[in-house]
């Protein structure tokens, strides 16, 4: 269905930091939609870098209270191992033992760049926020999701746009060695729990260097480097 511009608004989620949110849809009028009963999302994440393979999506619906990460705090173990390996399945398991968590939904393989990778998720509750990681493998711990976006005011058919840029974990230093980097430009060891070479929470990531910028040991090339946004996930209300 096309969405008429008189139909189109803005809305910036109060502490979302990862870029512009565009809410569209049909006008359906009040959601009547009972609490009870279950609430389905269709979420689309497309690879907007050059050459950063995004890792298979981490995914959590879930009420307010709960967080995956936040600028200024400290990876939790699980985000750790995310944003070093791609592997998300500590994050998630970590997520279920939240007393705010709803549903989970793990992707099903890398999105590579220019391309997009989608999920369904489904939560019974009438304020269901979407908290999303995924890693940029071909750097040492490099990140971009989004933190506890709110999906109560979606009506069935209606699509939220959001920007997502990359973040820091903080955990491993960017040295950008072939060790180091676990994506097809290093194929190194990926997860590392030794922190104690980088600054312990999570930041605004500030690119990386490459050996075309004159970093003599980085696995990395100029066609590794990334501007924000690095994805856009779009989240479509389908009932």
């Amino acid at each position: 269905m096309k969405v008429k511009r008189d139909q189109r608004r803005w809305w910036i989620p109060a502490g979302l930091l990862a870029g512009s949110v565009l809410l569209a849809g049909c006008n359906h009028g009040s959601d009547s939609t009972p609490a009870t009963m279950k609430r389905m999302f269709k979420v689309e994440v497309t690879n907007l870098t050059a050459n950063q393979p995004l890792s298979p999506i981490a995914a959590v619906l879930h009420r307010s209270g709960y967080h995956a990460w936040q600028e200024g705090n400290a990876a939790t173990v699980g985000l750790e191992r995310l944003a070093e390996s791609g592997d998300g399945a500590d994050l998630l398991s970590e997520a279920q033992s939240d007393s705010a968590f709803l549903s989970k939904e793990a992707g099903s393989g890398v999105i590579p760049p220019g391309q997009s990778g989608s999920i369904q998720m489904e939560a019974a509750a009438s304020d269901p926020r979407l908290s999303l990681v995924t890693m940029l493998v071909n750097t040492n711990d490099a990140f971009a999701g989004l933190d506890a976006v709110d999906l109560s005011s979606l009506a069935p058919g209606e699509q939220l746009t959001v920007s997502a840029i990359a973040h820091d974990a903080g955990t491993e230093p960017n040295s950008e060695t072939a060790a180091t980097v676990p994506g097809p430009a290093g194929g190194g060891e990926g997860f590392n729990a030794d922190r104690s070479g980088d600054v312990d929470f999570i930041a605004v990531h500030r690119g990386v260097v490459t050996r075309d910028d004159g970093l003599a040991n980085s696995a990395l090339d100029q066609s590794h480097r990334f501007d924000n946004p690095v994805a856009r996930v779009v989240i479509t209300r389908l009932q």
